[in-house]
C-alpha cells in the first residue's frame, strides 16, 4: 500500500479531507495556492511542499482537490504542475468536480509522462469530508482504482467505481442534477406552505416522514426555514457543476429541462451576490420569483 499521498487545494472540502488522511496514518505532503490552508495541515503534521511538482516528487499517490477545470489543468500540466514531478507509480487522483472532456485530456497527457489517473469526484459536502463517509464514484482503470482503495477507505463509505477515463465525473454530475433538482422541488414546496400560511416546519415534520422525503428536504428544509444559508457547499459551485452537467449532456444528446431551469436560478443567486452561499439558497430565488 502507498503510504505516501501528496494533497493540493484545501478549501472548504479538501481540509477535512486531508486531515483523515493525516488521522490514517498516511505521509501526508500539501500544497495550496494560499497560507492558511498549508499552515492549519502543517500544524497536525502534514508536510509542506512549495509547487504540485514537489508534492508529486514526494509522494506515491498525489490527490487534488481544487475549484473548476482550467485549475486541474494548471497543477497537473502547468509549470511547476504534477506532471514534471512524474516517476514510477505515480498516480493522481482528482476529486474535484470538472469537465469530463477536460478530465480525458488532462489523463491522456498524464498517461503520456507514465502518470496514471483517477477521477473520483465526491458526495456528501463539508460533514461527509469531515465525519469520512462520502460517497467516492471513480473514473480511470479499475487497477488504479483498486490500488487506491486503501486511500479511499479512509475518506469515504461508498466506493464505486464507475468505468474509463471521465466516468467518474459523469456519474458525479448525475450527482449534481438529482441534488439541485431535488433542492428545487423543496423550495418550491416551501414556498407554497409559506404563502398559503401554513406552519412551515409541521409540512416539513410531515414530508419527512413520507415519499417526498430526501436528504434536501431534511438537511437544507430546515435552513431554508430559519434563514441560515452558511455553505455546505457554495451556490457559484453548484451553477458551475451544473454547467458542466449541461455541456455533457449537450455532447451526449440528452435533454434535461429541470436542469436548464436549476441552472437558471442558481444563475440569478450568483448574479445577485450570494454565490458563497450554501446552496440552500435557492430558496432565495423561488421566493423572488412568487414576489
Amino acid at each position: 500500500m502507498a503510504n505516501r499521498v501528496g494533497f493540493i487545494g484545501l478549501g472548504i472540502m479538501g481540509r477535512p479531507i486531508a486531515r483523515n488522511l493525516l488521522r490514517a496514518g498516511f505521509a501526508v505532503t500539501v500544497w495550496n495556492r494560499s497560507r492558511p490552508g498549508m499552515d492549519a495541515l502543517v500544524a497536525e503534521g502534514a508536510t509542506e511542499a512549495a509547487t504540485p511538482r514537489e508534492v508529486a516528487q514526494r509522494s506515491d499517490i498525489v490527490i487534488t482537490m481544487v475549484g473548476d477545470s482550467p485549475d486541474v489543468e494548471q497543477v497537473a500540466l502547468g509549470p511547476d504542475g504534477i506532471v514534471e514531478g512524474a516517476h514510477p507509480g505515480l498516480l493522481h487522483v482528482d476529486m474535484s468536480t470538472i469537465s469530463p472532456e477536460v478530465t480525458r485530456r488532462v489523463a491522456a497527457r498524464l498517461d503520456e509522462a507514465g502518470v496514471e489517473m483517477l477521477d473520483a469526484p465526491v458526495s456528501g459536502g463539508e460533514q461527509g469530508a469531515i465525519n469520512a463517509t462520502l460517497s467516492i464514484m471513480a473514473g480511470g482503470k479499475e487497477e488504479a482504482f483498486e490500488s487506491c482503495r486503501p486511500v479511499f477507505e479512509a475518506l469515504g463509505k461508498k466506493l464505486v467505481y464507475c468505468g474509463p477515463a471521465g466516468s467518474g465525473q459523469i456519474v458525479k454530475l448525475c450527482n449534481q442534477v438529482a441534488v439541485a433538482i431535488t433542492n428545487l422541488a423543496v423550495s418550491e414546496a416551501l414556498t407554497l406552505c409559506i404563502r398559503s400560511g401554513v406552519d412551515p416546519q409541521r409540512m416539513l415534520e410531515a414530508l419527512g416522514a413520507g415519499a417526498a422525503s430526501s436528504w434536501q428536504l431534511q438537511n437544507l428544509g430546515p435552513k431554508m426555514v430559519e434563514g441560515d444559508f452558511r455553505p455546505g457547499f457554495k451556490a457559484e459551485h453548484q451553477l458551475k457543476d451544473l454547467g458542466h452537467a449541461l455541456e455533457a449532456a449537450y455532447r451526449a444528446g440528452a435533454s434535461l429541462p429541470g436542469t436548464v431551469i436549476a441552472h437558471q436560478l442558481f444563475a440569478i443567486l450568483v448574479d445577485g451576490g450570494h454565490g458563497a452561499e450554501g446552496t440552500q439558497a435557492l430558496f432565495k430565488a423561488v421566493q423572488e420569483l412568487a414576489e
